[in-house]
């Protein structure tokens, strides 16, 4: 019988999603099978959300750029700012996502000169830098209003439409070619003038397809290589250019599997989500995101903290690209957490070396999570294999706060593995005993 502890770091993996479950308490779990298939290639990218405001209240490009070590250090290879434009004032409500000036830094962030020394300081460390970018709307107050009233949408009045339910930002005319070419145009500055390797599209079923064919066309003439995710669960934005789409249900499916629910429910809609994506193309999943950590509390979707590196290893290995978002990686963060706050964080050496190693066995197990899924029916506990001719790999999760004795495949039990946390030989037996949210995962 195998301990494992808490802190004990995993990576998974899945891939095809199949479900075939067994009874972990009574009836005997399946062999793997003879002749595993082998998928497409995996992501092995691991993407860091950056709110500058939990770095610094002023000067927060700067101090962001201190911590790019560290985080590059987590395994982190993709560096997502969150918007760093100069916000507006009228009708403002404190969002980042109120644009006033699309070729401008906010003063409290710093300067166009520290956002630059940014991009460099993150390809010195081997990171890649996405900026997000928001291409439906603007503050009240952007520079377009008065120089080009055209660019808007407007109402039966001729007045200036808000956009959807936010009211403190204004409609853009997306349909408007004018208006396209002038945000292509403030796109292309970013990645002539920056050095960015990518945008995150805010909203991005709000410009509609046509815009964004046009823009992703226009921007890898400049950058043939520059990497798009579209906040948009649609996948048609695939065909428009983009590299990556939301998973949104994967993170409250996963709060549902740590507060109570069953792993089949959870294997099932990571399949229904996954089995839309074509092959060759991506799918972000993360643990917390800026709005899923503004609506839940840090501290209680999980059913604990201590549980939200176990909910990352599922985010890591469930055929997506993973997401940590800054405060998953930082001491004593509870309740909800508004993106619109300037609140610094205490970051954790404890949390980075937890996430730092988790992150190097999503690498290492690239070709074997490529292979056959299987996954077994565990009462309080997540269990799962990847199977190609050459590889074996086994991951099994607690997400109870209470210690969990687990029966391990029978293809498995008594065979010999390797801890691909630790590094250690480790031979699992008829059960393997999990620590409240502890995790393992072995590699044959």
């Amino acid at each position: 019988m195998n301990t494992i502890t808490k802190n004990s770091a995993l990576a998974l993996a899945l891939a095809a999603m199949s479900l075939s479950a067994c009874d972990n308490k009574g009836m005997e779990m399946p062999a793997e099978p003879e002749a595993p298939a082998v998928e497409a290639e995996v992501s092995q990218e691991v993407i860091y959300q950056a709110n500058p405001r939990f770095f610094g209240t002023n000067e927060c490009l700067k101090a962001l750029a201190g911590e790019i070590d560290r985080i590059a250090s987590m395994g982190c290879d993709v560096l997502w700012v969150m918007p760093v434009q100069q916000e507006g004032e009228l009708n403002a409500i404190g969002s980042p996502y109120c644009i006033s000036d699309y070729k401008s830094v906010n003063s409290r962030y710093g300067t166009m000169a520290d956002f630059r020394a940014l991009v460099d300081k993150a390809h010195g460390a081997g990171m890649r830098v996405m900026l997000d970018w928001v291409a439906n709307h603007t503050s009240w107050d952007n520079v377009w209003i008065t120089a080009h009233p055209d660019y808007y949408q407007r109402d039966a009045e001729g007045n200036i439409m808000q956009a959807s339910t936010w009211s403190d930002v204004a409609q853009l005319d997306m349909s408007n070619t004018a208006t396209q070419d002038a945000m292509i145009d403030a796109m292309t500055y970013w990645v002539e003038e920056t050095g960015i390797d990518g945008f995150r599209c805010d909203y991005a079923d709000g410009p509609g397809h046509q815009f964004w064919i046009r823009a992703i066309a226009a921007l890898r003439e400049v950058n043939p290589a520059l990497e798009m995710l579209a906040e948009s669960a649609d996948t048609g934005f695939y065909a428009d250019g983009f590299d990556m789409v939301y998973d949104w249900q994967f993170a409250p499916a996963m709060s549902k599997l740590f507060t109570g629910g069953k792993s089949a429910d959870f294997f099932s809609q990571a399949a229904s989500t996954w089995s839309a994506v074509p092959e060759g193309s991506r799918l972000l999943r993360y643990t917390f995101n800026h709005d899923y950590a503004a609506e839940n509390s840090v501290s209680q979707t999980y059913g604990s903290p201590d549980a939200i590196p176990a909910a990352y290893v599922l985010t890591a290995m469930l055929h997506g690209t993973p997401m940590i978002y800054s405060s998953m990686d930082a001491e004593g963060v509870s309740g909800t957490l508004s993106f619109f706050n300037y609140a610094p964080l205490e970051w954790s050496a404890s949390l980075g070396d937890t996430y730092r190693a988790i992150n190097q066995a999503y690498r290492a197990t690239a070709e074997v999570r490529r292979g056959q899924l299987a996954t077994y029916d565990a009462t309080g506990a997540v269990v799962f294999t990847r199977s190609t001719p050459e590889e074996k790999l086994l991951v099994m999760v607690n997400t109870t706060a209470q210690e969990q004795t687990v029966k391990t495949p029978i293809s498995l039990a008594g065979a010999e593995m390797t801890d691909l946390i630790g590094g250690s030989a480790v031979t699992p037996g008829v059960t393997v005993t999990l620590q409240p949210y502890g995790y393992i995962i072995y590699g044959k």
